[in-house]
């Protein structure tokens, strides 16, 4: 049996200033997500989650979603505002969800096995489908553990401003322990910078199992309890997910991918991405249009 694959495409990309899940990267109009859900499906998944905002349901429908719904299915999540545990409100001056563990937490009774999550604006490469694939397939019995597929920091870096990633503490092969840095340049790549740029981190690519839902869930309620009442707090699931391993709820396997990676952060960013799309489409990694029958 596959597993399925939950895609988190809910952000309003505050950097590069509008929908990254949205904007046409390959020569046949595919977005990024397009080539995520083509990796998976390859590797053996069965079924595709998006969570998305209401306000663009229609449209994402339209586009990502018929087109993947003819390969595989495809279901909905919505990461609304209000979305939250008995007992807690929404806050006069909050404006926006609550960030990647919240929109996690939207998508639980779609997921009834094992299953990947991924960013909507990430590319991750075929190698890192096939790894989470083998990984849920081989542990799929053994709820507590889960896994974690990394990259260098140096392949995940943008040449056009700062980006946000979660560096990782990895010892015999374990995640030990997980911290979100909101704001890494070049600057900070090297050898005086802080970052040697060799440190694995996350771009939010998981494997997990349906009993993390209820860990996570009980992350959210301690998040809210503490912090809810300041109006840009963010519940990262990655914080969630070095909580829980210090709790020792879970164990997380660090898999480390040869990439490669590839992403928008920045405007700027968006032509490289197209070339290196481009690039593999040459050398026969990804056909000229994915979804063609």
């Amino acid at each position: 049996m596959g597993h399925t694959l939950v895609i988190l495409a809910a952000g309003i990309g505050s950097r590069y200033g509008g929908l990254k899940q949205m904007d046409p990267v390959g020569p046949s109009g595919e977005f990024i997500i397009d080539y995520s859900a083509y990796d998976a499906i390859r590797a053996g998944f069965d079924r595709v989650v998006f969570v998305i905002r209401r306000e663009f349901a229609d449209k994402f429908k339209r586009t990502i979603g018929a087109r993947i719904g003819k390969r595989t299915t495809v279901q909905y999540a919505y990461q609304d505002l209000d979305c939250l545990p008995d007992g807690f409100s929404v806050p006069p001056d909050r404006k926006k969800p609550w960030g990647t563990g919240h929109a996690l937490l939207a998508c639980r009774e779609q997921v009834p096995g094992p299953f990947a999550v991924i960013n909507a604006d990430d590319f991750y490469g075929r190698a890192s489908f096939g790894t989470l694939a083998c990984f849920l397939n081989d542990t799929a019995a053994d709820e507590t553990r889960s896994c974690l597929v990394g990259f260098p920091l140096r392949i995940t870096m943008s040449s056009h401003g700062n980006v946000s990633r979660a560096l990782c503490t990895v010892e015999d092969g374990s995640l030990r322990n997980i911290v979100e840095h909101t704001s890494i340049g070049q600057s900070n790549v090297s050898a005086t910078g802080g970052f040697s740029g060799n440190e694995l981190v996350s771009t939010n690519i998981w494997g997990l199992k349906p009993s993390f839902f209820e860990h996570l869930d009980g992350r959210f309620r301690a998040f809210l309890e503490e912090r809810a009442d300041l109006a840009d707090a963010e519940f990262f699931l990655p914080s969630a997910i070095d909580a829980l391993i210090k709790s020792g709820d879970i164990t997380v396997d660090v898999l480390e991918s040869p990439g490669p990676w590839l992403g928008i952060t920045h405007p700027e960013d968006r032509p490289d991405l197209v070339s290196a799309l481009r690039t593999l489409i040459d050398s026969g990694d990804y056909p000229p249009n994915l979804w063609r029958t």
